[in-house]
């Protein structure tokens, strides 16, 4: 090995890129070393047709760190991010109770509640305490976000950093406490039975529960994975979600900007091949052009599942450390697509071009509609009424289409990560893009023929193009078991792996998915503790 670095990061995603920023800004030398031909990992902005342009996995943004934001002045840089006026528009089926009518959710609680009282005045009533609960919980989430977890097995540490975690839980009420332990282990049916009447009401909140996790609104702990979606906020907008402009690709092109002016080397089409060890510490890496780097840390900005039964050698792990890995869940079960239009996309319920444009647009009316389309995917691979989230960001930024076309991402849920009956993705992704289409066109006619080009990537093309093991955008399920001091797994949860020197930083760690950063920032923090230079990153 020639050349020798204090910390070197696999991926440049976000994560990573976070990481070499505060590992860098407290002096230490950093490469970062990425497998494809770009920086970003899964928040990136690609062309996919001439004139057309838009993020191509991550597509929005909200649980993006306020502290990350500022520690790294990315506003000095050209982050903008546009707040949608109204979080979602959810059009209702054509042919249910509520055909030609839809629910708007967002633009503030008295609008929001008007819209609830044409569905149900008893939801309307109910609906200020239900965002208490969720505010109270979700402010707890926040404040543990950016602390690493304690890691169980440390003695007298772990007992100090739980007590001090755990002092936020336990000045919450009684029934504040409640709420918690219903977030945490209650599917989101019965959680959200407990609040509402209204089927349409229902399906709102609950979409934010089958996002990025391959299971039914009725499996239990689903609940939790609705409230990971509403702990973020844009421009200081709690709960809030907006575009940034020039897509997801911008953030993570100037995080990549600033870390290079600290110093830090960013490698493309440098994939790892194999992290090295000596004993029982790491001693750098080899990229599949055989070219050796030495490093004192290692930092996994991949998925567990990634690092540890691709990039290592299963003697380099401790047993029972590497059985724990291969039982770490991981496939969210999405599926993946852009498409150019030449025209805005007309809703039968809401035909004219409107801020609901300009929103999430939510086609899973019902839980007993998410319910049959992962029942759907268990039996047959996928639904031919799947859940679909539709965003025109082009709306609101004109640099992403030419004049009078749009681009539309299309983020689905409940897709295999494996087909039955040893059917491949690669020879069936067709026909799964077919019938998101055709979802679409049963609410908005004319939506196939508007299409110029489309990009599609099912469970398999995500993990090909991303490194996404099972298609997981969480790097790993959003589980109870799988969560703070257990993500991965419980003794390993403060970013540290089993061997002196690896760290992970993606979202395969506390808090978990979506683009945060915290994971990022979080490892940064243990790794210059565990170096003795946390103080010189405190103090800036």
């Amino acid at each position: 090995m020639t050349k020798r670095y204090d910390a070197i990061i696999i991926g440049a995603g976000h994560n990573g890129l976070v990481c070499a920023f505060y590992l860098a800004r407290a002096g230490l030398k950093v490469r970062v070393l990425e497998r494809r031909n770009v920086v970003g990992g899964a928040a990136v902005t690609e062309e996919f047709h001439p004139g057309f342009r838009n993020s191509v996995a991550s597509y929005t943004v909200s649980l993006l760190q306020p502290k990350v934001i500022k520690d790294m002045k990315l506003a000095d840089y050209g982050y903008r991010v546009i707040e949608r006026p109204i979080s979602n528009f959810l059009p209702q089926d054509p042919s249910g109770p509520h055909g030609g009518d839809y629910l708007k959710l967002g633009g503030g609680l008295q609008r929001t509640q008007a819209e609830f009282k044409r569905f149900s005045t008893k939801d309307a009533a109910a609906l200020p305490g239900y965002y208490d609960a969720l505010e109270n919980v979700a402010e707890v989430l926040r404040g543990l976000a950016l602390k690493a977890p304690p890691n169980i097995g440390d003695g007298l540490r772990t007992m100090i950093d739980g007590v001090k975690q755990g002092r936020a839980l336990s000045k919450l009420t009684m029934e504040q406490q409640r709420d918690v332990l219903d977030l945490f282990t209650k599917s989101a049916r019965t959680f959200l039975d407990s609040w509402f009447e209204s089927e349409a009401v229902k399906a709102a909140f609950g979409f934010d529960a089958v996002v990025g996790n391959y299971a039914s609104p009725d499996t239990p702990g689903s609940a939790y994975v609705l409230l990971h979606h509403v702990f973020g906020e844009v421009n200081g907008k709690k709960g809030a979600w907006g575009h940034s402009i020039g897509g997801m690709g911008t953030i993570t092109q100037i995080m990549a900007r600033i870390c290079r002016d600290l110093g830090v080397e960013i490698s493309i089409e440098s994939p790892v091949a194999q992290v090295l060890t000596d004993g029982a510490t790491v001693a750098g890496v080899r990229l599949e052009s055989g070219e050796e780097i030495a490093a004192k840390y290692v930092v996994a900005n991949v998925g567990p599942k990634l690092l540890y039964e691709r990039m290592m050698a299963p003697s380099d792990l401790p047993a029972d450390f590497l059985k724990r890995i291969k039982a770490f869940k991981a496939g969210s079960g999405t599926f993946r697509m852009n498409v150019a239009l030449s025209s805005l996309p007309r809703f039968t319920s809401h035909p004219e071009p409107g801020e609901h444009h300009q929103s999430g647009i939510i086609i899973a009316p019902t839980l007993d509609y998410m319910d049959r389309a992962f029942m759907d995917a268990k039996r047959d691979g996928w639904s031919k009424a799947p859940i679909v989230e539709m965003l025109i960001p082009s709306t609101v930024d004109d640099s992403l289409a030419p004049e009078g076309c749009h681009v539309a991402s299309l983020f689905c849920q409940q897709f295999a990560p494996v087909l039955p009956d040893g059917r491949d993705w690669d020879d069936e992704e067709e026909k799964a893009a077919d019938a998101i289409i055709d979802t679409v066109e049963r609410y908005a006619p004319g939506f196939r023929d508007s299409i110029i080009a489309q990009t599609r990537l099912s469970p398999k093309g995500l993990e090909r193009t991303f490194g996404l093991v099972g298609g997981d955008i969480m790097h790993g399920n959003m589980s109870l078991d799988q969560l703070w001091a257990a993500r991965p797994v419980l003794g390993h949860g403060s970013y540290r792996g089993p061997l002196s020197g690896l760290y992970m930083c993606g979202a395969g760690t506390h808090p978990g998915g979506g683009v945060t950063g915290a994971p990022g920032h979080n490892a940064a923090r243990v790794i210059l503790s565990d170096g003795s230079l946390f103080g010189r990153m405190r103090g800036k």
